[in-house]
């Protein structure tokens, strides 16, 4: 019964924070969603039984691709501050 609860806990995690990831309004804020989103869905192939996809998922899903989303939101944000400050140019 302790599983069935945790599995369905974890689905509804899940379905909660890939649907933040879609309707954020902020990107940071989003991306920050999508690495939370690859983390449990690595404990999810962990309760499947499946440690190597759950292993690839966090390293690549949750680590390395939220580091480049973050690098890629840093580098939106200082695109959008420099327009600002420079004035007179196209919004």
């Amino acid at each position: 019964m302790a599983e069935w609860l945790l599995d369905i806990v974890l689905v509804i995690a899940l379905l909660v924070t890939a649907g933040s990831v879609l309707w954020s309004r902020e990107l940071f804020r989003a991306v920050v969603f999508f690495i939370a989103f690859g983390l449990l869905m690595a404990l999810a192939w962990v309760r499947l039984h499946a440690p190597d996809v759950a292993l690839a998922e966090a390293a690549i899903g949750a680590g390395l691709t939220g580091v480049l989303l973050l690098d890629a939101a840093r580098h939106l944000s200082n695109r959008k501050s420099g327009r600002k400050n420079r004035g007179g140019g196209p919004s």
